[in-house]
């Protein structure tokens, strides 16, 4: 994981953190996106150990998680699959962000969700610190991204919010910073996958 190493000159790293339960092609088309649309140098997929917010009912073991999101995403370079969060003992994304900015400071980092995760951010522990702390892109996702976009936490924010076509510019931005990128959304799911092996 050289890319993870270095740290000079300010490299732009995107941050998608999930359960990957599991990983697939859905999620690596919002990578590729996020790599192209934001300007980053790299992305990691931040695979985490339980999702504070999910039900340890039908979650694959952490181990054949991770494997599966290396298989993923093997075909791009510039995506790096880590446990990091494993390594650093953090639970909730608002810890997972402050240990990396002190472990990595000169690496600029984006925030990657869906429009799902913005929509039930204020049940996130130290959700305002998030918006604080780091730069967040949002990506569609049906049906909830109108609802999102008219939530919470996009109206607590709301002239923090930039337009698209700043977007490339986002990972130098003082947070508070978010954009919406309105990007065809694709049509795989973790959920449907599941569903498709019988697993709920």
């Amino acid at each position: 994981m050289t890319g993870m190493l270095a740290t000079s000159a300010r490299r732009k790293v995107g941050l998608l953190g999930g359960s990957f339960n599991p990983a697939h092609e859905g999620h690596l088309y919002i990578s590729q996106q996020a790599l192209d649309r934001l300007g980053l140098d790299e992305l990691w997929w931040m695979v985490s150990p339980q999702n504070p917010l999910k039900s340890e009912t039908g979650m694959a073991p952490f181990v054949a998680r991770l494997s599966g999101a290396k298989g993923v995403a093997n075909v791009d370079a510039r995506i790096y699959v880590t446990d990091i969060e494993t390594k650093l003992n953090t639970r909730y994304t608002v810890d997972t962000l402050a240990a990396l900015q002190a472990k990595f400071p000169d690496l600029a980092f984006v925030w990657i969700i869906g429009a799902d995760n913005l929509r039930q951010m204020p049940r996130w522990k130290g959700w305002r610190d998030i918006f604080r702390s780091v730069p967040i892109a949002v990506f569609p996702r049906a049906p909830y991204s109108l609802r999102a976009l008219n939530g919470r936490a996009a109206r607590r924010f709301e002239t923090a919010r930039i337009p698209t076509t700043k977007a490339s510019r986002l990972a130098e931005m003082p947070p508070p910073a978010w954009v919406f990128l309105r990007v065809p959304q694709h049509g795989q799911s973790a959920t449907r996958i599941r569903k498709q092996h019988g697993v709920s």
